[in-house]
């Protein structure tokens, strides 16, 4: 006797063992949860996992002063800089997400989040170099941060130090993601920190269920839940990552229109993607943008995002509104 499809589907569904493997990265955790069949290799897929981290951190890592970032950073004003394809998609990327939200997000601001004592880097620029980056985004003419596509470069056309803290770590969890795919594991939550992606659904037919963190700096308590199926998620916030400068705590989170720490009316920003460099990028931007802008950017473009200002109150756009 045939087996229906739904007892087909049960059968699959059991040879499927539920999986889980981390490691360090990019000053954090990344994490795979995936479900695969009975033998499958978990050490062969930790290992790609890591390398494929290892190459983004590579890349375009602030802390490193061996990264193809810092190697553009530091060269020539003018002088063009040939770079490896995922830094060149993620800059290219940066620059889009800039002119879109107006200037909210912009990877220009190296010097300040070194002056602010968040930087990988040694250097602090004095007064006058960080007054000269407000008003001066990393896209628009006089550009500071030219791309040759065709032969996959850039250059600075102005003292800037780019800085991709608020992009780079969503798109190695989109490699991480692409790493599956590359092992065949089509069911999985991938993340590194509380940047996520989800492929496929579990088994079971449910999705799979990310925590919202109350932004609390106290404390790490649930806010809600989301629920990804083929998406990614990620969280930018005043309330974590903090310094203390003259007897104040400050944001990590810069404002490029101000040259200083963001100020703003929002606590938290969490954004539901089609890939994780672009939710991690617009998190940032929405933050930077604060409410009244934030809500009214999101949706001009579309996006699915959770904001929570500073009264704890939390505010919602529907990509599908």
């Amino acid at each position: 006797m045939s087996r229906t499809s739904t007892e087909k589907t049960v059968v699959r569904s059991a040879a499927l063992v539920r999986r889980a493997v981390n490691g360090p990265a990019m000053g954090a955790r990344w994490s795979a949860t995936f479900f695969a069949p009975v033998g499958f290799d978990d050490s062969r897929l930790a290992a790609a996992l890591a390398a494929a981290i290892e190459e983004v951190e590579a890349q375009m890592s602030s802390w490193r002063s061996t990264s193809d970032l810092a190697r553009l950073n530091r060269a020539p004003i003018g002088v063009w800089v040939d770079l490896p394809a995922g830094l060149f998609e993620v800059l290219e990327a940066a620059l889009t997400i800039g002119r879109q939200s107006d200037g909210a997000f912009d990877v220009g601001v190296g010097d300040l989040v070194g002056a602010f004592g968040f930087g990988g880097g040694s250097h602090t620029p004095d007064a006058a170099r960080i007054a000269a980056t407000i008003g001066r985004p990393s896209f628009e003419p006089p550009k500071t941060l030219e791309l040759d596509r065709t032969n996959r470069r850039a250059r600075r056309l102005a003292p800037m130090t780019v800085d991709l803290s608020g992009i780079a770590k969503g798109y190695g969890v989109d490699r991480m993601a692409a790493v599956m795919g590359d092992f065949a594991v089509a069911s999985f939550l991938v993340g590194i920190d509380g940047e996520m992606r989800a492929g496929g659904r579990k088994p079971d037919g449910s999705a799979w269920a990310v925590g919202q963190e109350r932004p609390d700096r106290g404390a790490r308590d649930l806010l809600g839940v989301i629920e990804l199926t083929q998406a990614a998620v990620a969280t930018s916030g005043t309330y974590r990552h903090v310094a203390e400068i003259g007897g104040r705590t400050v944001s990590h989170t810069m404002d490029p229109a101000t040259g200083r720490p963001l100020e703003g009316d929002l606590a938290q920003v969490t954004v539901v993607a089609e890939s994780c460099m672009l939710a991690d990028a617009w998190a940032t931007a929405l933050l930077v943008a604060r409410l009244d802008a934030g809500l009214a950017l999101a949706r001009r473009r579309g996006l699915t995002a959770f904001l929570v200002d500073t009264a704890g109150r939390s505010h919602t756009v529907s990509a599908d509104a």
